[in-house]
């Protein structure tokens, strides 16, 4: 069973830059040793006879072509903008400068 000290607790708590109360501390600190724990389960788990996996599937570069497709009925796709300018949607600026 993984434990870890209130003073190790704290260290993390100020490495992680958190505000914790006194209670907050000791709930964190149990659940960190909880998922400590699981880990440890997880690592001792017997892997004999597994073949080494590094995906779910042996495909590569799965990705479709990039192609310009003209949508067909822009007016219908543009009731929807709050507002639109020049058949866009017209959103605010998001990159001061």
């Amino acid at each position: 069973m993984a434990e870890i000290s209130r003073d190790e607790m704290m260290h993390i708590v100020k490495l992680a830059s958190l505000n914790l109360n006194e209670n907050e501390i000791e709930t964190y600190r149990k659940n960190m040793e909880d998922i400590l724990d699981f880990a440890q389960i997880i690592d001792s788990a017997n892997v004999d006879g597994l073949d080494i996996t590094i995906g779910s599937n042996e495909q590569s570069n799965v990705f479709r072509k990039d192609e310009v497709v003209e949508f067909e009925d822009k007016e219908a796709l543009l009731q929807n903008a709050p507002t639109k300018e020049r058949n866009m949607f017209k959103i605010p600026k998001v990159i001061n400068g």
